[in-house]
């Protein structure tokens, strides 16, 4: 029967291996060649009908180049150190914008990573801010030219200033400046000389115009609408806001609204006392495109003829680092910025782990190491726990032998055999349950540091040591290249390079993070069932792979915490006298028996 069993369950493992290889060739990889032949197909497609007298151009022609929409508008130079782009006088809109102190891939030479796009590109991304009104003639809109009547390049301490005259006795007049690192201010004022009293309103808009399809995709961060409105933290991701159409609007007085990804944050900061209604909003141009809008429009005020109206909009477009964010929340007394940093259900545990990681590694200078650190700080915590935990493992495993024999004897009998069992778990004093408590409270705190380490952008292009120069990347080398000897690309070879550069692409740290998870698993007392054995004894094979593609310094936290495990483990077995598989290990290699206790 037990041989029956292993035949069926390795059938089991080889079929499903097949069925996943079968759908990745046949399914997925055809269905992602397909969806770029169709971009290919639809880009030239818009800038024909663009192009076109008489045909209408579709609202988001999604065919201009990056290069020709910045050029297609006169603009003024965005030059700070954390920043660099420009500022469209069509619309008055801060729509191209590059963070010169990230970049794109860990190589020096690498690209700039680009924040915000003009409209009219594919995944445009820009803010838009100004004034509302019912029956006002001569408001400025998207496709109003601004004249720059002060300044030249804005950056810090340099502002510049762009006017505009309706014609009709409205004269609109904005001051931007920015500061060393993300944040914008722009004071919009409104003078009214129309011999007519008028009301408006200031608006802001942070507006994505369709998005990659990683965006949103992944259930650890979010990625989408954010925004503190109404005392509560707003969060809409991407395929959410799409399928719903967004969501009501929040009253609320002061507060922020904006768009987030994982590491960067666009967020529109109105005046703190300002009443006002902030809304997610997403409607479909031509041609399907999704456009996300994130917006806020404040109180209605009446302009006599003759008087002006001034309203300061702070807009951040950066990074999201904690300090930064918490920096700006004191300095704009706004509520809850560096809540745009995803920090989950369990905030009340990754907020303070955060803050206890950022100071290690403000004193050691290396994240991966303050990673090594803040493990062990949290092992130590809980090593009274653990410690109870793994004593009740190890008495488990060392009367493991007496309950196989209980369970041969009184096979036929169940009821006598939990008897038995019973009796001999009072005699020997072993609790069967004493290990789960200890297990589930440190479930939680285990979940946040890997909620910090994945949200954080503190991680990203970190270097640690040797070959590991991005914490936030999966472990450069593989096994195909004997890890890195080979000068070759695994994703280059026919048919299988999708699988070997991807679902079996097993670098060093992922190969070490299976081995421990193997000896914790063998130190752990067997599971009754034959069965469940093959499975437990198959886990840390399969969680290699499944942990493969993690990030490498969430790869490295989860292998030293699984050696600090091991030595717990290894010292308590060997203090209550239990084989244990280092020890067998050690006999094997040095070739001598192992001293029987």
């Amino acid at each position: 029967m037990q041989d029956d069993n292993s035949r069926n369950t390795i059938i089991f493992l080889v079929c499903a291996l097949a069925l996943f290889i079968v759908y990745q060739m046949f399914v997925i990889e055809p269905a992602s060649k397909r969806r770029q032949a169709d971009l290919a197909r639809q880009a030239p497609a818009a800038a024909a009908a663009s192009a076109t007298p008489g045909l209408a151009a579709p609202q988001v022609p999604v065919a201009v180049t990056r290069q020709a929409a910045v050029a297609a508008s006169p603009r003024v130079p965005i030059a700070t150190p954390a920043l660099r782009g420009s500022l469209s006088l069509k619309g008055a809109r801060i729509d191209d914008l590059y963070l010169v102190q990230y970049r794109q891939a860990v190589d020096k030479n690498s690209p700039p990573v680009e924040l915000l796009r003009p409209e009219g590109t594919k995944f445009a991304w820009f803010a838009d801010i100004g004034w509302t009104g019912a029956n006002v003639p001569g408001l400025p809109g998207a496709d109003t030219i601004w004249t720059l009547s002060e300044g030249s390049t804005l950056a810090p301490g340099k502002p510049v200033t762009l006017t505009y005259a309706s014609g009709q006795g409205l004269t609109f007049a904005r001051r931007i400046s920015v500061d060393d690192q993300f944040m914008f201010t722009l004071t919009d004022t409104v003078a009214n000389a129309s011999g007519q009293p008028i009301t408006l309103a200031p608006y802001g808009s942070v507006q994505r115009q369709a998005v990659p399809a990683d965006l949103g995709t992944n259930q650890i961060v979010h990625e989408g609408a954010v925004g503190w409105l109404g005392d509560k933290l707003r969060q809409v991701k991407y395929k959410k806001w799409a399928k719903d159409g967004g969501g009501p609007a929040y009253p609320s007085t002061g507060g922020w609204v904006g768009i987030t990804d994982k590491y960067w944050l666009t967020a529109l900061i109105p005046s703190q006392t300002e009443r006002l209604q902030g809304q997610f909003r997403q409607t479909q141009a031509p041609g399907g495109v999704d456009i996300f809008d994130a917006n806020f429009v404040g109180q209605a005020r009446a302009i006599p003829s003759g008087s002006q109206v001034t309203e300061t909009t702070h807009f951040l477009a950066g990074a999201k680092r904690v300090p930064l964010l918490r920096e700006y929340q004191a300095q704009l007394g706004v509520e809850r910025l560096d809540w745009a940093v995803d920090w989950g259900n369990f905030w009340f545990l990754t907020r303070p782990i955060f803050s206890f990681l950022a100071y290690i590694f403000s004193h050691v200078g290396n994240f991966g190491i303050a990673i090594l650190l803040l493990t062990v700080a949290v092992r130590l915590i809980f090593f009274p726990l653990a410690n109870k935990q793994y004593e009740s493992l190890t008495k488990m495993k060392k009367v493991q032998p007496q309950m196989e024999e209980l369970r041969k004897k009184h096979k036929e009998d169940p009821a006598k055999q939990q008897q038995e069992l019973l009796a001999l778990y009072q005699r020997e004093k072993v609790n069967p349950l004493a290990g789960c408590l200890p297990l589930l409270l440190q479930i939680p705190v285990f979940y946040a540091l890997y909620k910090v380490l994945t949200v954080t952008i503190e991680m990203r292009h970190a270097p640690f040591m040797g070959w590991i120069q991005d914490l936030s990347a999966r472990d450069p080398t593989t096994i195909w290249t004997l890890f890195g000897l080979i000068p070759w690309n695994p994703a280059t070879a026919p048919l299988i390079g999708n699988f070997l550069d991807g679902p079996l692409h097993l670098g060093v740290l992922p190969l070490l993070y299976g081995v421990t998870m193997w000896l914790t698993t063998s130190m752990s007392p067997p599971a009754p069932d034959p069965i469940q054995q093959k499975i437990f004894q198959f886990m840390p094979l399969m969680f290699t792979f499944i942990m493969a593609p993690f990030a490498v310094g969430l790869l490295i936290y989860w292998t030293w915490s699984n050696v600090l495990t091991i030595l717990q483990q290894y010292v308590i077995m060997r203090r209550f006298k239990v084989d244990n598989p280092i020890d067998q290990i050690i006999a094997r290699l040095s070739g001598k028996p192992k001293a029987t206790e």
